[in-house]
């Protein structure tokens, strides 16, 4: 494996994670993630976006005048967020009934926007798709996560799964939306622990 394309890789997966990194894709972040089948489902979702507009992206890059290519980038990602709707729609009903007005929020997701501009516009077609796919993983990892620890504190449960006994007594307060930015503290602390641990080991 390439420097570059671990670079990417680790990169797009946890050094530049747009979640714990960047703090961008926050309505999403914080909105769908009280349950962690419903952080996985729009994270999925997101991750195909980023990787199809990248990849178209990064094919017109020199035909799309430098003055429009924002207004072309957004359009490129409203075909894809259009294409994953009806395909949600279609296919996982349910899900799509939970996500809602989200999914045609993805059309303006900081994370796609940007990863659009600062990479797919610059790079190769098959690294733009490697950025989409890694950088699509990162997002899903980041809600998923944060979706299990409100499930399992909110409920005792994981993905529908029923965790303890009887005695348990539910933390509700996390799958109300304050619970969210709690959760979602103490996991940016344990995320800047692990990175700081790992810097002293090195």
């Amino acid at each position: 494996m390439s420097d570059n394309v671990k670079e990417i890789i680790v990169n797009g997966f946890w050094k530049n994670n747009g979640v714990f990194v960047q703090m961008l894709g926050m309505c999403p972040t914080l909105g769908v993630t009280t349950s962690a089948e419903n952080g996985i489902g729009m994270g999925l979702a997101t991750m195909s976006v980023l990787v199809g507009s990248n990849m178209v992206v990064s094919m017109v890059r020199k035909a799309v005048p430098n003055d429009v290519r924002i207004p072309a980038f957004i359009i490129i990602i409203a075909a894809f967020v259009t294409i994953i709707d009806l395909a949600m729609n279609a296919f996982v009903h349910d899900l799509h009934k939970v996500l809602g007005l989200f999914i045609p929020l993805i059309v303006v997701n900081c994370i796609i926007l940007g990863r659009a501009e600062a990479f797919a516009s610059k790079n190769t077609v098959m690294g733009s798709i490697l950025d989409g796919v890694f950088t699509g993983l990162g997002f899903t990892f980041a809600l998923t996560l944060l979706g299990s620890v409100r499930e399992i504190l909110g409920s005792g449960q994981l993905f529908g799964h029923v965790l303890f006994g009887a005695d348990f007594q539910p933390a509700l307060g996390f799958i109300l939306p304050p619970g969210a930015f709690i959760a979602l503290g103490f996991i940016l602390m344990t995320y800047k622990w692990i990175n700081e641990r790992s810097a002293n080991k090195s």
